[in-house]
Order: structure tokens, then sequence, then C-alpha cells
């Protein structure tokens, strides 16, 4: 199985990413709205479809990249059933299967931290996604959205602690850099649950953390009652052309597209003189600028349109682009592949 566990630094939230090598059909879990192009960027690169996006919980500390994800991929929403929430493909309950290709997750219904927290489990129960419910050496506050510290206490000793102890621990959130658990440490080391802890010691610690409501509960909540869905169109895309951003975060647009916008377009080349007429020649109309002198050289490049890098294989002009934002060029992009590829898809160029 394909697996990727994500970041996201603002909100400390970890978004999952489960597909199968086969049917290239993926899970994706926890995302972040403002993620979305870093996500679909590492899913394009992986080559998969997202087939379920699926959250824990209704969060308050971020809105779900969810209704994105279905934008994007035509992806069904999969939200506890106690939510209500609107815009939800799969209400999940306790013991609902979703499956993506040869894989699949199984629900375990966790309440607890909210009334309708989720515990998605794979298939062969070595892998379970915990949410704000069990998490690392912690477990999530039960103070608001119908939290109940009782009913966590149940819910973590009946519904996670009876997985396997080799089974590992991803949760929704880490405040301190630590990224996967098991069953059996947050058994035995877990201050709030683990070792001789009894219902009460758990509910007296709980109850006892004294922390602030999220900064973002206005907003989010409301939000995530609708899976994401913000009230205004997003534009993904930037408007000059068909940018892809990869998961390094390099701009990319396609030669061939490059090869149709030539004359609305600045294409710099940042190989060395020799290079750019050499045996690969160069673009009609290239400027060149070799990546070495690019930073002092910047001011000769003109604004009034977009920039597109090109160099023998795409590696330094993905600098030069990351040169060119850092001066300032908002409409900037890499060609892929360099000359190499622009030669061998015959588009126009220059020997000499």
């Amino acid at each position: 199985m394909i697996f990727r566990q994500l970041f996201d630094s603002t909100s400390s939230t970890y978004t999952y990413i489960l597909g199968c090598e086969e049917s290239r059909e993926a899970i994706i879990i926890d995302p972040v709205f403002e993620q979305h192009e870093r996500d679909t960027a590492l899913l394009r690169e992986l080559g998969l479809r997202v087939k379920y996006t699926l959250d824990t919980h209704v969060h308050a500390d971020h809105v779900t990249g969810a209704w994105r994800m279905k934008e994007t991929y035509g992806a069904q929403i999969g939200l506890s059933a106690e939510y209500d929430a609107a815009g939800v493909d799969v209400p999940l309950k306790d013991g609902t299967v979703l499956s993506f290709g040869n894989y699949s997750l199984l629900t375990r219904a966790t309440p607890g931290h909210t009334g309708g927290c989720c515990t998605f489990v794979t298939h062969d129960r070595t892998m379970a996604f915990t949410g704000d419910c069990l998490m690392i050496r912690s477990a999530g506050r039960t103070d608001f959205q119908s939290g109940d510290v009782h009913i966590m206490w149940h819910s973590i000793k009946e519904r996670i602690f009876t997985l396997p102890d080799t089974c590992l621990i991803y949760p929704a959130h880490d405040y301190m850099g630590r990224t996967v658990s098991s069953v059996a440490e947050e058994k035995k080391h877990n201050p709030r649950i683990g070792g001789d802890a009894r219902e009460e010691d758990f509910a007296g610690y709980m109850n006892n953390l004294g922390l602030p409501h999220p900064k973002l509960l206005e907003i989010a909540l409301p939000a995530n009652m609708q899976c994401g869905k913000p009230d205004h169109q997003t534009e993904d895309q930037p408007r000059w052309g068909p940018v892809n951003l990869t998961f390094a975060g390099v701009p990319e647009v396609d030669a061939d597209w490059v090869a149709r916008k030539l004359d609305e377009l600045m294409v710099l080349d940042v190989r060395t003189e020799a290079e750019y007429h050499g045996e690969l020649g160069h673009i009609p109309g290239a400027a060149l600028i070799p990546l070495d002198e690019l930073r002092d050289r910047i001011s000769e490049i003109p604004k009034d349109r977009p920039v597109v890098a090109i160099c023998q294989s795409g590696k330094r002009s993905a600098m030069a682009t990351q040169i060119l934002k850092s001066g300032g060029f908002e409409r900037v992009a890499n060609i892929p592949g360099g000359m190499i590829h622009w030669a061998r898809l015959a588009l126009p160029r220059e020997e000499n």
C-alpha cells in the first residue's frame, strides 16, 4: 500500500494519503483547505485518484479540504452521520467499510472529543487513524462540541486499546513533532490513560487541562459543517496559464502549451552560452541569462509578461523560478524536462 503522512504547520494537522498500487485509487484523511495544492501535487506525482475524502471529526482548528477534493477528483466525502453535516456523500457509522482498490478501511466510532469522532483502521489492523481521540502520549480535549470525558475513556479503552499491540497509531494532530505511536506504547506510557490509570484519574486529568478555545473555532466549525465548501468560488489555477505546482513547490507548465503561446510569454533560458548555441539549440526568442548570473541580472527581466524558464533538463530552471518568485515575479513557471524534452516533442528551436 502507498502511504504518505503530511503536515500543516499552522494547525499542527496531519493529513494521510493511502493508495492502492494496482488500481491507483486512494483515500485521503483529514485534508486541510489551504494545503490543497500541495496534496494534489503529490497525488498527481504518485498517479493516484482520490475515491474518498474522510474526516475523523468536525475540526475546530482548521477548515477541511474535503470539498476541494470533491471538486478536483469527484471524491466522495465521508463524515460521521452524527453531525448531520451538509455535503456528506457517505454518512459514516460504526462498522462502515470503505474500499480503495485492494485495500479497505473500517470505521470505528470513537466519540468523546466530539460526539461524532471516528477512528479508521486498515483491513489488516496494522494502522489506526485516531483523529483527536487517542493522540501520541495524549488525548483530545472534551470540553466543547458535545465532548464527554467518560465516553472518551470507553472509546479509547474498548475501541482502540483492543486493537493489536503492534497496531500503529496515527493521530490528527501533534504539537511536539511526534509522528507515530503504537497501541502498546500508549497503553503503557500515555500519561492520561495509560498504565494503571482508572476512569476517575483520566477524568481528573482531562477536566483540568484549562485550554483556551481554538482561535479559528468560529470560522472552522460552520465551514466544516458544510464539508469545507466556501461561500465563494476558489481560484486554483493562475489565470495566465495552466500551471501545476509540484510537490516540491515548483510551478510548471507543459512545453506544448508554451510553444503555442510564445508570442505572449517571455522565455528565459538559464543555461550557459555554449549550451544555448549547442546541439539542443534554443527556443526562438528566448532570452539568455545563465542561472549563476540571474540574481544579479534579474532587473533585466520585464514583468509585463509571464516568464517561463528553461534549461537542459528542467532542474536549473526549477531553481530559476524560485529566484524569480523571491524577486517579486508572480507569473512564473518552469518547463519540465527542459530542452531535452522540447527537442523530443519536435517543437520549434533554433541552433545558432
